[in-house]
Formats: C-alpha cells, sequence, structure tokens
C-alpha cells in the first residue's frame, strides 16, 4: 500500500511517539490536506500534514539529549499539563520524551526526534536494561531483597515482573536493574512485601549514565554513546509499542 501510516509519519517527524500520535489523531488535532486524519491513514507524498495547526515538516537533524528530570515535571508533550517536560526543558527545536518517569520520581529520561529509536528502546521485547536507586521507609531485609529479585506478581496488572539484579547500597537504599516497565512497577513491587518508596531516581538507560547531571539539566548525547547504542539497539524490532500498562516508574 502506498504512503506511510500518519502515525509513524508523526513519529519519524519528531512531533511524538506513535501511540501519543494515536492520541492527538483520535483527539482531532490531526489533519492531512486540510481533512481530518483517521486512525490508519497514510500520508502521500506531496500532502500536508498538520499538527495542532501547525505544519509538519521532518526534522533532518538527529536529536537526542540525556536530562536529569526533576520531581514534580510530567513526562508528556501535552501542552494543558502546566509541569509538562518540553516547556520545562524549553529545547529549540521539536523533541519529545522517551517513555516515563512518574511526576513524584526523578533521574535520567531521553528527549529525542527520532521516532524508530523510541519504539526500539522501549519495547520490553527487547530487554534493555533501565537502573533505578531506590530509598524506602524501613530497614531492607534478606527476605525483601530476594524477593524483589526473583519476580514478585503484581495481582492489580495480572502480570509477574521479569527476575532482575537488585543489591542493597544502604539501611534503607538499594540498586535494581530492570528491563521491562509497568506502570508503578518498582512501587507496586515494594507494596507487595508491605514497603513504601520514599524516593526513586534513575541512573541509568542502556549505556547511558545520568553522572553528575544535576536536576534539571541535560546534555547531548555523545557521538560515541551514540554508536554503542545503536549497536544495542541493531537486533531490536521497532514494532509501535501498544501495552497500556506504561513504562516503569
Amino acid at each position: 500500500m502506498e504512503g506511510v501510516r500518519i502515525n509513524k509519519f508523526l513519529s519519524a517527524a519528531g512531533v511524538c511517539s506513535r501511540r501519543e500520535a494515536d492520541r492527538q489523531i483520535e483527539a482531532g488535532n490531526v489533519t492531512i490536506d486540510g481533512h481530518l486524519a483517521e486512525a490508519g491513514s497514510r500520508v502521500l507524498p506531496g500532502q500536508k500534514v498538520l499538527f495542532q495547526g501547525t505544519l509538519v515538516e521532518k526534522e533532518e537533524e538527529r536529536i537526542l539529549l540525556a536530562f536529569h528530570k526533576p520531581v514534580g515535571i510530567v513526562c508528556t508533550a501535552e501542552k494543558r499539563e502546566k509541569n509538562n517536560i518540553v516547556d520545562f526543558i524549553h529545547y529549540p527545536k521539536r523533541i519529545y520524551p522517551v517513555g516515563r518517569l512518574d511526576k513524584d520520581s526523578s533521574g535520567l529520561i531521553f528527549l529525542t526526534n527520532q521516532g524508530d529509536m523510541v519504539n526500539k528502546m522501549m519495547r520490553a521485547a527487547n530487554m534493555h536494561e533501565r537502573e533505578y536507586v531506590v530509598t524506602v521507609n524501613k530497614p531492607l531485609t534478606e527476605f525483601f531483597l530476594r524477593g524483589m529479585a526473583h519476580g514478585v506478581p503484581l495481582a492489580e496488572l495480572g502480570v509477574t515482573t521479569r527476575k532482575c539484579l537488585v543489591k542493597k547500597q544502604g539501611k534503607r537504599k538499594f540498586g535494581i536493574v530492570l528491563t521491562q516497565g509497568y506502570n508503578r512497577q518498582i512501587r507496586r513491587m515494594c507494596e507487595y512485601f508491605d514497603y513504601r518508596v520514599e524516593s526513586l531516581k534513575r541512573v541509568r538507560i542502556m549505556n547511558i549514565s545520568l553522572g553528575d547531571l544535576q536536576p534539571g539539566e541535560y546534555r547531548h548525547i555523545t557521538e560515541k554513546e551514540f554508536s554503542q547504542m545503536q549497536k544495542m539497539l541493531a537486533k531490536s524490532r521497532n514494532n509501535p509499542i501498544r501495552s497500556e500498562k506504561g513504562e516503569e516508574k
């Protein structure tokens, strides 16, 4: 079939992720040659696409930022959210966040205009690592650490988490490395053992570490880091993300 699916077109142009594109299309914010787009609509060469009234033109420059999200910032490009991450970072070109960290969490998140890269990174089946440092409300026990590492049933989501690496870092602090991403996963896992998360920071995604970035600061991913990431993504699938359970936070 000719043309490109509208959600893929918007993603490739650096407007938003495919999932967000589907939401915007449903909300009536996308037109093709003056007609409202529908899920599954295709864009043919020469057609004009408007997103929220603005002409969509593909950004040729590759943009990939590492950002230290502060607590209180929401990982969305939605302008109606006053604390949205895109307005906070105020980057001069159109970018959008890769996945999410919830409002109460802090740490590393990527912002980019590379739609295919987003899909490859965030698909849980691709097993890309994300590392977190977590502080809870009471002293850690061996039972808790072993339980977290060996898979936790999350009844409300109907899943059991994958086995993962968990390492004690203090009386109430531990590190955890995940390769999947259910909504509020770490918080839910802790609650299963009657612990409450007091702080949660993401310190690494794949080969990129938070390093000494301060809350609210960002940096461009280096060419060396990008090259390493490309190698890690080489065998990953880039099918659109379809799960509604969201990325781990």
